[in-house]
């Protein structure tokens, strides 16, 4: 699901890779597309600015250092990439007694290795996906991490039916649709005895104060076990800190405490651009799609990944670089500032009804909503009817299966012509990694339940009426 669309991820490389093979795919998706003289390594960028004739031509005044080494250069055009996981947030102040606490403060964003703690008893403040996967990591080699959360949070697997990953069965144009037709109380409902069947989030201190569609779940599956195993404690907020200890706000203290981390998120800003370009306030800014701010008068400046999808990241990033590249050519235009201004409002406020209030609230996105979306937008969203009338079995999967970005290379600019047997074979990629032995055939088949059955036949129906939603 993290692919590149026109350069599919080695089918041997596991679904949940580690950092390091995803920087070899990085550099091999670089070294395949001459890429890499391109590229001006271990360089600052100082400052962003404004031609004076920029009015006209739209260019940009770019300041970088190198080796200590300063240069002045004039762009067409700028991507700002840096996404919003930029400034370590530590609300220290929100903490009395924090200052005459003698153990160990740091962020989630220094955190490297286990052993640095081993043998220690730590407090982990916040639960997100850093907390929840550095709590586990902890729990392997302190004596005990005790884990603090003000709000708790609903925890999915990342297998999910059959074995698939999560974001594989669960980002589908299929499942999209019910979750757009279905009342939210009942999606609601079902998502949270799903999650609870598989451990009670009552009994292992994690049940949030929120309905599960209102704050993305946490994905992980190590936290429950570190939890009945006993190396994970659930503690609630914390309420002050002594010289050696911790109070929670249950009243609790926990003694001989070595060291806090603060998995409390990040905060974002553009010290080398213009204030005037760039306007953030309460770590929200105003982009036209989540990229184009909608002030400038050339449109020459997008900002890349700013935003927090629950699925991957890249894949949305290289849409908006697809379409960001087309406004900087001439070939998209962008509307008047009014109707951006007005849209961009309007997802703020769909946003605060729907989610429960957080810092990020303004970025959240709908995975496949955006991404069809921008492709939209770009001119490379599949044409469901076209494409059941030409390729049924393609319809099929584009519809049913995973919404991959290889999706968006079957028609439009940019066309790949090895998009369909990428799409067509991307289950077989998915279980190769997994699979690593044949087990002995059955040679007894299972036939088709009818309840399996009917339910494929109220897909097809399913499919047919949602041809009619893409038109």
């Amino acid at each position: 699901m993290m692919t590149f669309s026109d350069f599919p991820i080695p089918e041997d490389y596991p679904n949940y890779m580690h950092n390091s093979q995803v920087m070899d795919y990085f550099r091999s998706y670089a070294k395949h597309f001459g890429l890499l003289p391109y590229i001006c390594f271990k360089t600052t960028v100082l400052s962003v600015t404004k031609q004076p004739d920029f009015s006209i031509t739209g260019q940009w005044n770019v300041v970088t250092e190198t080796s200590g080494i300063k240069e002045s250069f004039v762009f067409d055009a700028v991507l700002v990439c840096t996404g919003h996981h930029v400034e370590p947030y530590l609300p220290l102040a929100s903490f009395p007694g924090l200052k005459k606490f003698k153990g160990k403060i740091l962020h989630s964003w220094e955190y490297k290795h286990p052993g640095n703690f081993r043998d220690k008893r730590v407090v982990m403040i916040g639960l997100g996906n850093s907390g929840a996967d550095i709590t586990v990591d902890l729990s392997h080699a302190v004596k005990k991490v005790f884990l603090s959360t003000r709000s708790g949070s609903w925890i999915i697997s990342r297998v999910s039916c059959n074995g698939y990953p999560m974001d594989v069965t669960y980002f589908t144009r299929f499942r999209t649709i019910v979750r757009h037709i279905i009342p939210m109380c009942l999606l609601n409902m079902w998502e949270e005895n799903k999650v609870n069947s598989r451990f009670d989030h009552t009994n292992y201190g994690l049940k949030p104060s929120h309905r599960f569609f209102s704050k993305y779940p946490i994905v992980g599956d190590d936290l429950p076990n570190g939890i009945i195993s006993g190396r994970i404690a659930v503690k609630p907020d914390v309420k002050e800190f002594t010289e050696t200890a911790v109070i929670f706000e249950d009243g609790t203290k926990e003694e001989n405490i070595d060291a806090v981390i603060f998995a409390t998120g990040y905060s974002f800003s553009f010290p080398f651009l213009e204030e005037s370009i760039i306007k953030t306030k309460n770590n929200h800014v105003s982009l036209y799609k989540y990229v184009f701010p909608p002030f400038l008068e050339k449109p020459t400046l997008a900002m890349i990944g700013l935003l927090q999808p629950l699925g991957a990241i890249m894949p949305i990033a290289e849409l908006q670089v697809r379409g960001a590249t087309r406004v900087f050519k001439g070939l998209i235009k962008l509307p008047p500032e009014d109707v951006m201004m007005a849209d961009i409002i309007r997802k703020k406020k769909e946003n605060e009804k729907r989610y429960v209030p957080s810092r990020h609230i303004a970025l959240q996105v709908q995975y496949v909503n955006y991404m069809d979306e921008i492709s939209s937008f770009s001119g490379v969203k599949p044409n469901m009817l076209s494409l059941l009338l030409k390729d049924p079995k393609l319809a099929w999967e584009v519809f049913f299966g995973p919404c991959t970005p290889i999706q968006f290379r079957l028609m439009g600019p940019g066309k790949w012509n090895g998009a369909r047997e990428a799409i067509l074979s991307q289950r077989k990629r998915i279980i190769k990694a997994t699979k690593t032995r044949d087990p002995p055939n059955d040679s007894k088949e299972t036939p088709p339940a009818l309840g399996f059955l009917f339910l494929k036949s109220l897909w097809f129906l399913a499919f047919v009426m949602a041809i009619f939603v893409y038109l």
